[in-house]
């Protein structure tokens, strides 16, 4: 069991203790994992097991104990794919708006994972580990859009050293608030974990570099249509670049604002066009995933509106 001695800051002065606890970055804890940790008496105040609404005082020493993870193996799971591409090395294959790609607390199945482990017999590249066998890039979950998986670690290493150099192709289409005055720009910025909500990414001086490049596809009434080509791929890359610039993604409710789009049910954002060249074979590979129903959706509501 690991043991955490954790000592307020002032700022959490008369916080609650649970509050403080699931912000706090070194446990990287979600708040049901950490309401957890309070029902099982595991968090201590003193020589008595604190209460999740313990009123905090500055400089107050919490002691936290947690208990040994339990192995986490994905399990196949015959769930349909839409796959483009595949061969005895890899596979392209289009993901659905909703659905996670490998299993994580909160979503132990029913991920692109599971599926993949389905369909693939249990053939795919042991690199990612157990949780994340084959996976050589992800995609938020609900992003829409295409994916290259790795079934042998050769090709899953010729993949990732494409990714290094920033030589695969990936273009993204979305919708965002706004309307810009050029046509093309790009956002250079790097991109890190946000000081203050850990669950969420932020532009921070201290972050890793980041370049998205954007062009305009049509603008609306308050939105436009983009592309954006990725250099990098950094965690929620494209939905922090462009909120950092004051247009966030339409139905972004972690970046966007707080009435975002409901029925979009997440970001309008697909990844629309995968190139690379095949780490086995050196053969160009290009591949484009249409728009799905629910953008094409959205951009036939926004052509009906007038303009103002």
């Amino acid at each position: 069991m690991e043991r955490f001695d954790l000592f307020v800051p002032a700022e959490w002065e008369n916080q609650r203790a649970d509050r403080f606890l699931a912000d706090w970055e070194e446990l990287d804890l979600s708040r049901s994992a950490v309401q957890r940790l309070f029902e099982q008496g595991l968090v201590h105040c003193g020589d008595k097991p604190a209460a999740k609404n313990l009123k905090l005082k500055a400089g107050l020493h919490l002691v936290v104990e947690l208990p040994e993870a339990k192995p986490l193996e994905a399990q196949p799971q015959n769930i349909p794919l839409d796959i483009l591409y595949e061969d005895d090395c890899l596979l392209v294959v289009n993901k659905p708006k909703g659905m996670v790609v490998h299993p994580a607390a909160g979503n132990p199945d029913g991920t692109l994972v599971n599926a993949l482990l389905y369909h693939c017999a249990g053939r795919l590249s042991s690199i990612g580990g157990v949780v994340r066998p084959g996976i050589v890039h992800r995609i938020d979950k609900d992003t829409s859009g295409l994916l290259v998986v790795a079934k042998t670690d050769a090709a899953h290493e010729g993949l990732c050293a494409q990714m290094a150099v920033h030589s695969v192709e990936r273009v993204y289409e979305a919708v965002v608030y706004g309307r810009f005055k050029q046509a093309q720009g790009f956002v250079e910025a790097p991109i890190g974990r946000h000081r203050t909500d850990r669950k969420k990414m932020a532009v921070v001086p201290d972050g890793k570099y980041a370049y998205t490049g954007y062009q305009v596809i049509a603008q609306y009434n308050g939105f436009t249509h983009i592309a954006c080509r990725l250099k990098t791929g950094r965690t929620h890359q494209i939905r922090v670049h462009m909120a950092s610039i004051g247009h966030p993604v339409a139905g972004d409710a972690v970046y966007g604002p707080r009435d975002c789009i409901k029925r979009l049910n997440g970001q309008c954002l697909h990844a629309r066009v995968l190139g690379f060249e095949h780490p086995v074979t050196g053969r160009y590979l290009r591949f484009d995933s249409p728009l799905p129903a629910y953008f094409t959706d959205f951009l036939s509501t926004l052509r009906k509106e007038p303009e103002q």
